[in-house]
This record gives C-alpha cells, sequence and structure tokens, in this order.
C-alpha cells in the first residue's frame, strides 16, 4: 500500500502530464476530450457546453459531475473551487458570481495552475485567481466563502475527513458546498483498489458512500443533500487492464458499484463546534 504522500507525488506527476497535454491531438493521455476508453478518466465527466462561462480550454474533461449546476450561487459571492485544475468550474462559477463577486482555485500541480492562470488572463478575468496549495491545508482565512464547489478531487486525496474539515473552517456561517465526487457500494476487486492509474483516475481512491456522508456531518455540516447519484460503468476494455475475463464478467454481473454523486450540505449560522452533536 503507497503512503498518502507516495499517492499524492502520484497524482501529482500524473496531473501535471495531463496538464501539459495537446489538447488537440491528446498525445499525454486519452484523458476527457479522447475518444478512447483505454484510460479511466473520460468515462465520467460530464457535458459543460450548456453552462454559462464555459470555457472548451479550461475543460479538460477530469470531472465526474456538473457541481456549479447545483451550487446556488449567488452575485457577489466568493466561491472556491477545490483542485481547480486548468479552471473549468472557476469560469463558470465567475459567470455567476459576476464582477462584484471573487472565485479562488486551488489546486497542488504547478503545472495546472499554470495553465489556469493563462486562460484566466486570456479571457481577462480580474477576479478569478488559482492559489497552489494542499486541499487538506488550504492557502485562505476562516470564514471567507461563501460557496466550494470540487469536481472529482476528493478521491485524490488520502484524507478526506481533513478536507472536509478545511472545508468548514475557510466557509462562511451559513455558507455552503457542492461538490462531485466518487464512491463506491460495494468492495472493488483488490486489483482495481491497488492500481495506481483507477488511483489517478478517481476509482482506487473511492470509498464506502455512507462513510463518505459520515465525514461531512463529523465535521460539522447540516442540511446534507444528494444533488444527484448516477452509476459510473468501467469499460471492459478498461477492465481487462487489471482483471481476468473470469472476473471481468463476474464484476460487471453486479450491480454498479461505482457511483458519482453531487453532495450539497451547509455550514450552520450558530457556532458550534465539529463533532460537538450540537450542529
Amino acid at each position: 500500500m503507497n503512503t498518502e504522500q507516495e499517492i499524492k507525488e502520484m497524482v501529482r506527476q500524473k496531473y501535471s502530464e495531463i496538464a501539459l497535454q495537446d489538447k488537440e491531438t491528446n498525445t499525454a493521455s486519452c484523458c476527457g476530450a479522447g475518444g478512447c476508453t483505454t484510460e479511466v478518466y473520460n468515462i465520467m465527466s460530464e457535458d459543460y457546453d450548456e453552462l454559462s462561462g464555459y470555457n472548451p480550454e479550461a475543460d479538460l474533461g477530469l470531472g465526474c459531475g456538473l457541481p456549479t449546476q447545483f451550487a446556488k450561487i449567488n452575485k457577489g459571492n466568493t466561491v472556491i473551487d477545490l483542485g481547480s485544475g486548468a479552471g473549468n468550474d472557476c469560469f463558470i462559477a465567475r459567470a455567476e458570481t459576476g464582477d462584484t463577486g471573487k472565485v479562488i482555485g486551488i489546486d497542488f500541480t504547478e503545472a495546472m495552475i499554470d495553465k489556469a492562470r493563462s486562460n484566466a488572463e486570456k479571457l481577462g478575468y480580474n477576479n478569478v485567481e488559482f492559489r497552489k496549495g494542499d486541499i487538506e491545508r488550504m492557502p485562505v482565512t476562516a470564514n471567507i466563502a461563501d460557496v466550494i464547489v470540487s469536481n472529482c478531487v476528493l478521491n485524490l486525496v488520502p484524507n478526506k475527513q481533513a478536507v472536509f474539515s478545511e472545508m468548514f473552517r475557510v466557509l462562511k456561517p451559513g455558507g455552503h458546498f457542492s461538490i462531485s465526487d466518487i464512491v463506491v457500494t460495494g468492495q472493488l476487486p483488490s486489483e482495481l483498489q491497488n492500481a495506481a492509474e483507477m488511483y489517478a483516475g478517481c476509482v482506487a481512491g473511492a470509498i464506502d458512500k455512507e462513510l463518505y456522508l459520515s465525514f461531512i456531518s463529523k465535521a460539522g455540516f447540516t442540511n446534507v443533500v444528494i444533488q444527484k447519484d448516477k452509476p459510473i460503468n468501467v469499460p471492459s476494455d478498461i477492465l481487462k487492464n487489471y482483471l481476468s475475463e473470469q472476473d471481468i464478467t463476474k464484476y460487471l454481473s453486479k450491480d454498479s458499484i461505482i457511483r458519482s454523486i453531487t453532495v450539497y450540505a451547509e455550514k450552520p449560522i450558530t457556532e458550534c463546534s465539529p463533532g460537538s452533536g450540537c450542529c
């Protein structure tokens, strides 16, 4: 089993490769924009085309939902995007919060930060900024955000409870989040759990759905609502890289174990210590 630091370094390296890829020729991987299914990444992304603020240059196809569509962002809000990548969700959030709001993207991959800043500069946005940092220890002060969004990122983080605690810290009282992520509702085959590519593709890092939701409540959040829940079907041409034909047949015979959920929750307006039970 890889250590937390080894997992982070593996993810950083893979997502640096994706950030540096040629989007037109897709030379670094089949992620997102590509039509093949020999990588895990392109089987989970959803179509952003109809959302205001969408920018194709910022869409690397690495998400598993549309959290900004459900995030209830208002004009003038301060929004934080966790794992902001090339800036796609930040630019959509900016369309909602307008010129009077502010959007902060946080990512720990230098190449992604550079790409996002370049995209923001091309668009002429002066109220969207990108900060390099670990979302387990966010480079922002407490009680600063009205809304937090994130798209298929917490699976890349070994300590998910720490992220939810940080989210609670940086949200204003009465603030809320809407995040899309991958969870499981059964036992993944060990070959998938242990595959580095599957971890970087948000599958091996998925945890049990109920455990995931319990982390949210434990951090102090209330009014937890699943806004969307859909199955993720891993194609056979990906599974064959990890499983025998017999194991593939067995895996596909079960109800979908891997699911994409979009979850909403609120930070209480009244003061309350996380885990105290008063929330």
